[in-house]
């Protein structure tokens, strides 16, 4: 009998699939547009230390077949969040991560102590956002681990970091915030993009820098996550970008991702998981896969 749960960071999930932060709100107010069953886990929104009103209009722009982002993490604030938001997680039926995010480690810190006393299932530290002024802290190797650690000191909770392919070595982050204290690694983030409407000579977006998604970042997340998987081979990935297939979640556990992230695919589609769930148990028994781990890492390079 075929099995599509996986085991990430000794922790198992139902499926390979994770609803990606920042596509499905809050997880609680997308519960009626998104089975949540069908995931492994379901990432919340990132949540700040107090509330941030995020990015003027425009903050989105369609781009060919891909979108630019520039929302500016627009949220509650973590005390709003705790008093609103924590109480209805329980009725989610997954695993439930909740995005962090701040200015500065000791931010980061705050949120995830008050983050814990929720019953969410894990905290994913959002270091690569490409929409916030400043420097994204997963572009070094040595902020991003202060953060991580700043992170790993206040809460037992598993930590995911999420990275960027923007690093100059994602492997050399990666490596960074293992050390620091993080359970798994989520390559990765939209990555920075741009665009100007020639006509009114106005930037698509009111930051100018944006983040861009969708299908057109897959091979370059792709291309990360196999580095990483290279040179940290012990190092659990969650994989992220372009996914709305399942011959796109097969594509990246062959290239070593443990569990995958489904993003943008849940704005043209909310219930996209319902068939890529359906196409990936097709997938395993024609070719007769019993375990996902069977695929793990296991692409046949040319000789």
């Amino acid at each position: 009998m075929t099995s599509v749960a996986v085991t990430l960071a000794g922790e198992t999930l139902a499926t390979p699939l994770v609803a990606a932060s920042g596509t499905v709100g809050s997880v609680i107010d997308f519960a009626r547009s998104v089975d949540f069953s069908l995931y492994g886990a379901a990432v919340t929104k990132s949540v700040a230390p107090e509330p941030w009103p995020g990015r003027s209009a425009p903050r989105i722009a369609p781009m060919q077949d891909g979108m630019l982002n520039g929302i500016g993490i627009q949220n509650p604030g973590i005390d709003a969040w705790l008093a609103d938001v924590a109480p209805g997680l329980d009725e989610v039926p997954t695993h439930v991560w909740a995005s962090i995010v701040a200015h500065d480690p000791d931010g980061f810190g705050a949120v995830a102590a008050t983050m814990t006393r929720s019953s969410i299932a894990a905290i994913e530290v959002n270091l690569s956002c490409p929409n916030l002024d400043g420097v994204p802290f997963a572009l070094d190797a040595a902020p991003a681990a202060r953060v991580i650690a700043s992170v790993r000191a206040t809460t037992s909770k598993p930590i995911g970091a999420k990275l960027s392919a923007d690093a100059r070595s994602v492997t050399e982050v990666a490596s960074a915030v293992m050390a620091a204290g993080a359970d798994w690694v989520v390559m990765g983030n939209t990555i920075m993009g741009a665009a100007i409407d020639v006509r009114s000579r106005r930037p698509l977006t009111s930051g100018l820098i944006s983040g861009y998604s969708g299908a057109p970042i897959r091979p370059v997340m792709m291309r990360c996550v196999l580095e990483i998987r290279r040179d940290l081979p012990d190092v659990p990935i969650v994989a992220c970008g372009g996914v709305s297939h399942a011959d796109h979640v097969v594509e990246y556990i062959l290239a070593g991702a443990d569990a995958v992230g489904v993003g943008s695919a849940h704005f043209a589609r909310p219930r996209v998981a319902h068939r890529i769930l359906g196409g990936l148990r097709r997938y395993m028994k024609r070719n007769r896969i019993d375990d996902l781990a069977q695929l793990r890492g296991a692409y046949l390079p040319w000789e």
